[in-house]
């Protein structure tokens, strides 16, 4: 219909009493339909009641009672008589109305619809994240738990060498009884005696090329310069001619052993 007229109702037509309202409000339909979110187009042609111009009557009807609701008019008034036009028209009785209209004023803009999309989307995938690794952690205990089955080898580490000793005297400490030889580069004895447990000898500096000959090297203890250095023969052997300079002991305690390093025998020598 191209519009309504007020006087085969007996009444004023829902467009006219809006019509009405808003000028008394002192408000113009621009101003309207900024406060509505409703297309102007839409508010004019509801003022016409013009009920044709609107997508359907869920539309007419929310779209007047938003209307009514800005420009303090009577909602439910409005919209009754909205129906009734619709009624008289035949066009509300061959539309299918499953719901109530809705009320544009509340229905959210279309960023903040977006938004909440988006953030729904981001939880449920957050969700199915957070599930998969739960059920993960369910089984993943029992993969880690068995390395007896298929062990990872590990390399095979020597003892941590020494610290390298620095330069210095030369002692000899005795933790348990020890006989201990000391010689000079030409052969001459510098001490020849048994050493009882915690008594040292401290090696001349100015000796050339001092060699050791001793038994029980577990029971011997050396250190340069304050600093210990490996055992100078394997435990219960009588070692020969182990060179007793810093520069030798040094490379003993760095890995490498002179060439006039001790030599073991089987038996010790009185």
């Amino acid at each position: 219909m191209d519009g309504f007229d007020a006087n085969e109702a007996g009444a004023p037509s829902a467009g006219g009493q809006l019509r009405d309202a808003r000028e008394r409000a002192g408000l113009s339909v621009a101003e309207v339909a900024a406060r509505t979110r409703i297309p102007q187009r839409h508010l004019e042609a509801i003022e016409r009641d013009d009920f044709n111009a609107l997508p359907s009557t869920t539309y007419s009807v929310g779209f007047a009672r938003a209307y009514a609701r800005t420009v303090n008019a009577d909602e439910v008034a409005i919209a009754a008589a909205v129906r009734a036009q619709l009624e008289r028209t035949g066009r509300e009785r061959h539309e299918y109305q499953a719901f109530e209209p809705a009320d544009p004023a509340r229905v959210p803009p279309r960023p903040l619809a977006w938004t909440a999309a988006i953030v729904a989307i981001l939880i449920l995938v957050g969700y199915g994240i957070w599930r998969a690794a739960w059920q993960g952690g369910d089984t993943a205990p029992v993969a880690v738990a068995s390395p007896a089955a298929s062990p990872t080898p590990q390399p095979v580490r020597g003892p941590t060498p020494a610290a390298a000793p620095t330069s210095g005297p030369v002692v000899l400490t005795a933790t348990d009884e020890v006989w201990i030889k000391i010689t000079d580069a030409s052969g001459k004895a510098l001490v020849q005696k048994a050493l009882a447990a915690g008594e040292t000898y401290q090696v001349p500096a100015d000796v050339q090329e001092p060699k050791l000959t001793f038994s029980r090297p577990e029971a011997l203890n050396v250190t340069v310069g304050g600093v210990a250095v490996p055992p100078l023969g394997p435990p219960a052997k009588l070692v020969k001619n182990a060179v007793l300079t810093p520069d030798a002991l040094r490379a003993r305690a760095a890995g490498s052993t002179p060439a006039s390093a001790a030599t073991p025998t089987a038996a010790p020598t009185p």
